[in-house]
């Protein structure tokens, strides 16, 4: 009780930034990371309470208080073993987790003042342990066992981990020809370095684990082929990669995209380095991008790099915006502008067929919607036309169909979504199993992580009952 009566610091230890003048015209890497001082200051703001709600708030179920004791400690090594008993990504979710939802939602220090700091604390004794060397990595002792992951995205690549961490053989089927699914194609090098991607990748590739790429399953083979050719169990964990347009006049103009084949030609094709890399990208002069989530934000900041006028079009106000304070905030910082309780209603273009200008209407708010967010109302005679070159959709992803498509038997929701049993995300199908995006829609990589786990277990439990 007494520790509890100490005196906290009330804020969290600012994170390091790249000024934002500088930055939004390069793909560094935005936040900068603790150094040691100030990760030991920030871990001395944790009061180590006994009931620590914040693991009630981590998916993949971190030992929180005492990775941050060990960090307090300065014993960085001991930090990293512990959280790496439940994660084996700890960099990526230290960088894009949404810890403000999250363990940070439910820290005893943040009922009176800033929460810790737990995320930016993950990222910095994953980033110390890649500047001092790995750990040495205990493979597991071979079970005969085989499990095939279909997709290697967050969840995939955790189910891979823990199973190979039980004895299993795993193989991951990658459809891209780099492992990491929206880790790779999705998240802006500025978020999220593909070399702190691959760094994490390699080490659950020493765990045993081997990654197929430029494999399609549902082309190449599908999953019931998997199972006669002897996996023992088959984990589809897919994504969500296919992107939502709103149907109105004008989307097969060129110039519009959607997020995903934009941030793709970005992200993993770089494009912003053509013509070092072969993929040429053009964006014109003023871009307006369609939506409010952290797609939407990455996909502002991009156009931005790429020498735009950037545009944020959103229908609500900011209150309503899904993407993370932080990630708005920043795009704020960069000279990103928003049109807020604004949407397009047509899109409108020259001879040539490209994009010239948007039609656009002003909305207001009425009552909550289903969802708990405030409806937006249009406002009859408020229409008003925006002059763009690209317009970018980034109000959403659903299932790619093509698993679904050639699985007989394995049951789906009206969206597409695979239908799975929530403990252990068993499908309609015996020995076959899924989670992350594919079956919830568009969510976190932190929550996709979480059902991978929670796969991974089921599948073990799975295969050692059957002998």
């Amino acid at each position: 009780m007494s520790e509890v009566r100490r005196k906290i610091i009330p804020t969290k230890h600012p994170m390091p930034h790249q000024d934002a003048k500088e930055r939004c015209h390069n793909f560094n890497e935005v936040a900068l990371g603790y150094d040691e001082d100030t990760a030991v200051a920030e871990a001395q703001r944790c009061i180590q309470c006994k009931n620590s709600p914040c693991m009630e708030g981590c998916p993949v179920e971190i030992n929180i208080p005492a990775f941050i004791k060990k960090i307090t400690e300065r014993d960085f090594a001991g930090a990293i073993s512990i959280i790496k008993e439940k994660n084996n990504l700890p960099a990526i979710c230290g960088r894009v987790c949404p810890q403000e939802n999250q363990c940070e939602k439910k820290c005893t220090v943040g009922k009176k003042h800033e929460p810790v700091a737990i995320g930016r604390l993950e990222r910095f004794v994953a980033d110390w342990e890649m500047a001092h060397g790995s750990r040495s990595v205990k493979k597991a002792k071979p079970n005969g066992k085989k499990v095939a992951i279909v997709g290697s995205g967050p969840s995939g690549l955790t189910a891979a981990a823990d199973l190979a961490l039980m004895g299993y053989k795993v193989t991951v089927f990658e459809a891209l020809h780099m492992p990491g699914g929206v880790l790779v194609y999705g998240i802006p090098e500025f978020r999220l370095p593909k070399s702190i991607v691959a760094r994490e990748i390699a080490s659950i590739v020493e765990l045993g684990v081997e990654i197929k790429t430029n494999y399609v399953v549902g082309k190449l083979g599908r999953v019931d082929e998997l199972l006669q050719e002897g996996y023992d169990a088959v984990y589809i964990g897919t994504g969500a990669g296919l992107p939502s347009f709103m149907n109105i006049p004008g989307e097969n103009l060129n110039g519009v995209y959607s997020a995903n084949e934009f941030l793709t030609r970005n992200n993993l094709m770089k494009a912003y380095r053509f013509p070092e890399y072969l993929t040429p990208i053009r964006v014109g002069k003023r871009v307006a991008v369609i939506g409010g989530g952290n797609v939407a934000m990455d996909a502002a900041r991009t156009a931005l790099r790429l020498g735009a006028e950037s545009y944020i079009v959103y229908r609500r106000s900011f209150e309503e915006m899904p993407a993370r304070r932080e990630e708005i905030e920043h795009a704020r910082e960069e000279g990103v502008h928003f049109e807020i309780l604004t949407s397009p209603v047509e899109i409108k273009g020259n001879e040539e067929g490209r994009v010239t200008s948007m039609v656009c209407q002003r909305y207001e708010l009425g009552e909550p919607d289903e969802s708990g967010r405030r409806s937006p109302i249009p406002i009859k005679g408020s229409e008003y036309e925006m002059q763009v070159d690209t317009v970018i959709m980034a109000i959403g992803q659903g299932p790619n169909p093509l698993i679904q498509q050639t699985t007989p038997n394995l049951k789906t929701n009206k969206r597409g979504n695979i239908v799975v049993d929530d403990t252990t995300g068993q499908t309609s199908i015996p020995g076959v199993f899924a989670g992350g995006d594919i079956v919830t829609g568009a969510a976190t990589v932190i929550l996709a992580m979480g059902a991978g786990k929670r796969a991974a277990r089921a599948i073990h439990e799975y295969i050692q009952s059957k002998g």
